[in-house]
């Protein structure tokens, strides 16, 4: 890739940094810094009820104690809304978005994937309960992963249409697929390094980019790290927060996990070295291409009793 290289780590603030979040942080900044590139860092908070006060703060100081520091300011997706509701607001004028007041119940009748059954209906969005959603006439279609090969849409048909994407959530939250793809944007993100649990959404969000005029980045999916088969690390499940005391340790950890031959701990002074050592590593081909990989069990604190 060109040495404009812009890639990102864009956690949520909803809980601390867990071992697969840890293992996406420094894939998407080994990626970035082999090619000489940006490695920047955003806070998705735009799901603001999910958030927890001050774990934005834990997140920069858990990545600052891994050695993984980021280029230029952090973003947050909740001080962004005006620049949000103003491209939709020329979506909504050049009638390239419409409001929508299908419930969930509804959408699973249509067997699950919305059909643009508001599309061409006339809904006030003053009076009544809505979504925003975006017009998308595209196929959802193969695209090259970076990491994981040739990825093909999940769906029954290749050729089918992406459904018209949520801008807009029935709560007035601006919604995932419109930020993360405005932000990449803004930010001029042009590689994406990020967990197999998003490959699915991917086709979808390259529908999306297009839809929009914009060049959709290179994406790049590591395998997500599971306690058990299908239960990836979550905060959702209570997977256990990443210990900064034994961050030269995890980043060993990390890169074994990548399915690196890494030195022991043993081997390295201090985090830096351990680093500059994982960057000459780095190399795309040699990164697991699988989708899931199980750690033990003592990642996640689901089974264990309170105190």
């Amino acid at each position: 890739m060109h040495n404009n290289y812009v890639g990102r780590f864009a956690p949520s603030p909803s809980g601390q940094l867990h071992f697969g979040s840890l293992v996406t942080a420094v894939a998407s900044y080994l990626d970035a810094k082999s090619h000489n590139g940006k490695w920047l860092l955003r806070m998705e908070d735009i799901d603001e009820p999910r958030c927890i006060a001050g774990v934005d703060k834990d997140i920069l100081t858990t990545l600052e104690a891994h050695g993984l520091y980021w280029d230029g300011d952090v973003i947050y997706q909740s001080q962004q809304h005006p620049r949000y509701q103003a491209i939709l607001n020329d979506l909504l004028a050049q009638k390239r978005a419409y409001f929508c007041t299908c419930t969930r119940k509804q959408i699973k009748a249509m067997g699950g994937i919305y059909n643009g059954n508001c599309r061409g209906k006339s809904v006030c969005s003053a009076t009544q309960d809505c979504a925003l959603r975006l017009k998308v006439d595209m196929p959802l279609e193969a695209f090259e992963d970076v990491l994981m090969g040739k990825v093909t849409p999940s769906s029954s048909s290749a050729s089918l249409n992406a459904e018209d994407v949520v801008l807009k959530r029935r709560d007035g939250l601006f919604s995932y697929n419109l930020v993360v793809i405005l932000d990449d944007v803004f930010q001029q993100v042009n590689c994406v390094i990020r967990g197999c649990d998003l490959i699915d959404v991917t086709p979808l969000q390259r529908a999306v980019y297009k839809t929009l005029g914009y060049t959709a980045p290179q994406y790049g999916h590591v395998p997500v790290a599971a306690v058990a088969p299908g239960r990836k690390l979550s905060k959702q499940n209570r997977a256990a927060p990443v210990n900064s005391d034994t961050a030269l340790d995890n980043i060993v950890r990390v890169m074994n996990f990548l399915g690196f031959p890494f030195p022991s701990t043993s081997e390295f002074d201090d985090i830096d070295s351990a680093l500059k050592t994982a960057i000459s590593m780095w190399d795309r081909k040699k990164v697991v291409k699988t989708p899931e990989i199980i750690v033990p069990q003592h990642e996640s604190t689901y089974h264990s009793r309170p105190l």
